[in-house]
């Protein structure tokens, strides 16, 4: 398996700052990091293979969600996080071994079905994103126990989820966390995020272990300039946040997610 780009696009630094940032200011606008949008780029457009684009992609991921902390934590005080600590152990006990389970999956497969995955993947992010953004969420009727299991299965699923595409796996934790425990979706994003960093960081380390983490190394300014653009876009879009209604913005995000599930899926 290669560990490098085509030269002529690894130079293009001008080129993945703006892809970034683009795709910053888009998921931005709807209170999202974007990197389900940026892993299709990194195939697609940067020519990254699927397991180089995903390490790279999980590492910017990383990135950008240390970055968003601070200004989560503006919005949202510390005290009202702190205080569901059980349920961000109940998902960090299923998502940490998915995250592991998942990085492994990816460092195992052949290139040609890793690609059918994650279009797969793609086509699951956009029915998360079209349920939690264009109708109310409700909550599940649970007993404590079955809202235990639930929680410790969803974790595990989400963090091999994230741990496939290289995401941080927000789109599908809020909705877990406000259909599973009934909490505001503004806290559950906050929370949201408690859960993916250290999901992340398991991911990161197990794919550490496989030659094709040299990737990062082989293409470290550009890793940097990309993500340098997607935090200026998340930051940007931001500031966006509500300007443009969900109603208009949600579908064509959708949209773009199913054309590049297409295109990962064809991808040769």
């Amino acid at each position: 398996m290669g560990s490098s780009v085509p030269s002529s696009v690894a130079r293009s630094l001008p080129l993945a700052f703006a892809a970034g940032a683009a795709i910053g200011v888009l998921g931005g606008m709807i209170g999202l990091g974007g990197a389900e949008f940026r892993l299709p780029l990194l195939i697609g457009l940067f020519g990254f293979i699927a397991l180089q684009a995903v390490i790279v992609n999980k590492a910017m991921s990383l990135i950008v969600v240390l970055t968003a902390l601070p200004a989560r934590l503006l919005a949202i005080p510390l005290a009202d996080v702190t205080s569901q600590w059980a349920v961000v152990a109940n998902l960090l006990a299923g998502s940490l071994v998915g995250a592991w389970v998942g990085a492994a999956w990816a460092t195992k497969m052949r290139s040609a079905t890793l690609y059918k995955v994650l279009a797969a993947l793609l086509v699951l992010i956009a029915a998360a994103l079209a349920t939690s953004h264009l109708g109310p969420l409700g909550t599940l009727n649970l007993s404590p126990v079955v809202r235990l299991i639930a929680g410790l299965v969803a974790g595990v699923l989400i963090g091999a989820v994230a741990a496939l595409m290289g995401v941080a796996g927000g789109e599908l934790l809020i909705p877990t966390i406000v259909l599973l425990y009934g909490i505001d979706i503004k806290l559950a994003g906050s929370l949201s995020l408690a859960v993916s960093l250290p999901t992340m960081l398991v991911a990161f380390a197990r794919y550490s272990q496989d030659a094709s983490f040299q990737i990062l190394r082989d293409n470290k300014t550009f890793v940097l300039t990309m993500t340098g653009g997607s935090i200026a876009g998340t930051l940007l879009g931001g500031l966006l946040l509500g300007l443009v209604p969900a109603v208009v913005i949600v579908p064509l995000l959708v949209a773009l997610l199913l054309a590049s599930a297409v295109k990962v899926w064809r991808h040769r």
